[in-house]
């Protein structure tokens, strides 16, 4: 016990200083071992951060081995460096392992690269989504129907790959899926997880399409585990269902040659066969609303039919009983059928006036 207490003190108190240096260096060797070691610990994170760092370190830790063996002549120094080399070896192994166990080829492989790489999700959290779709590609033939309206259950999410997918109700043409949308993303967002519902809107495949669908039960079972998944779901859905709104808000635009408020609810009523098959009194009505009545206000939530209104621009509130409660959501039945008129009571109590609107039906920030 002194004994070893004696070479404690000595190791920790009388430390030996060196009595000369070695005025000749250690080799080039040496010094590129140095090097390597550096350049690893230079790596960032991620996958390919530690293939970089763990590359480097095994290049510079072998140096060192050889470096000990050749030239400073020292078991240990070999003995160390080359147990570092072997471990830097074996997790470089284990990293090629995980990469070739969560890369996928083909239809994943774009889609990763198209919608999830540039939000920067990681593969593992990808590799769980793809699993939830049971890593499977499904096919749609030309004009074959991925869901027929009022039929077709909603119980599943799908996105499209390739192809074109028609979207029409009743027969008339609504707007186009092209390829990295979902395609019934509104449906989707429509229903609650403990609700029911089926198509109100007609899918066919204009040419060869390929997709892949998540069942219903199983993503929703991923939503409420994975609270970030459950966040990227809910953006790339809002996303898409911006794009479709702002593609019906064009086919209106398109049409009538006045651009309507994307945020109007009711928008089949003016894309439906009823407009369809009357178009030229809808176009006559429309062209005799325009002189009298304006554009609803962004704040309206209600739209209903209307009696004549006088022939003045503006005109004061009428003294009429306050019509009752309106719906909001978008497509209700309960609406009017004339979604371009409008009522004067909408705008009465509305802190703006109606010269805040332009003569051509939009509003003049």
């Amino acid at each position: 016990m002194g004994h070893n207490a004696t070479i404690l003190d000595q190791l920790l108190w009388q430390v030996p200083l060196c009595g000369r240096w070695r005025h000749d260096s250690e080799g080039a060797l040496y010094h590129l071992a140095n090097c390597f070691v550096l350049l690893g610990f230079m790596g960032g994170s991620g996958v390919y951060g530690c293939f970089y760092i763990f590359s480097f370190l095994a290049i510079g830790f072998l140096c060192y081995a050889l470096w000990g063996w050749f030239f400073a002549c020292g078991l240990d120094i070999f003995i160390w460096s080359f147990l570092l080399v072997m471990i830097c070896l074996i997790q470089l192994a284990h990293l090629i392992f995980q990469l070739r166990q969560n890369n996928y080829v083909g239809e994943f492989d774009y889609l990763y690269k198209t919608l999830y790489l540039p939000l920067q999700v990681p593969l593992q959290t990808y590799k769980e989504i793809v699993r939830c779709c049971e890593e499977r590609v499904l096919s749609l033939a030309t004009e074959q129907t991925y869901a027929v309206e009022g039929e077709t259950p909603i119980n599943r999410l799908s996105l499209l790959l390739e192809g074109r997918i028609r979207v029409s109700q009743d027969g008339q043409f609504l707007h186009y899926i092209f390829p990295y949308q979902f395609m019934d993303s509104p449906e989707w967002e429509s229903l609650q997880p403990s609700e029911e519902g089926i198509f109100q809107v007609t899918l066919t495949a204009e040419n060869d399409c390929t997709y892949v669908s998540w069942p219903r039960k199983p993503l929703y079972h991923l939503l409420d585990k994975e609270r970030y998944i459950s966040r990227l779901f809910s953006a790339l859905l809002g996303y898409d269902i911006s794009e479709k709104l702002y593609a019906l808000n064009d086919k209106l635009f398109a049409k009538f040659g006045l651009r309507f408020d994307i945020r109007l609810p009711s928008l089949y009523h003016v894309l439906g066969p009823a407009s369809s098959s009357s178009e030229p009194e809808a176009e006559k009505e429309i062209e005799d609303s325009k002189e009298p009545a304006l554009p609803p206000h962004p704040l309206s939530v209600g739209v209903q039919k209307a009696p004549s209104l006088p022939s003045s621009p503006v005109s004061a509130a009428p003294t009429a009983p306050p019509a009752p409660a309106r719906a909001s959501r978008l497509g209700s039945d309960n609406l009017g059928e004339d979604s371009t008129s409008l009522v004067l009571e909408d705008f009465a109590e509305l802190p703006g006036s109606f010269m805040d609107y332009g003569s051509e039906g939009e509003y003049m920030r």
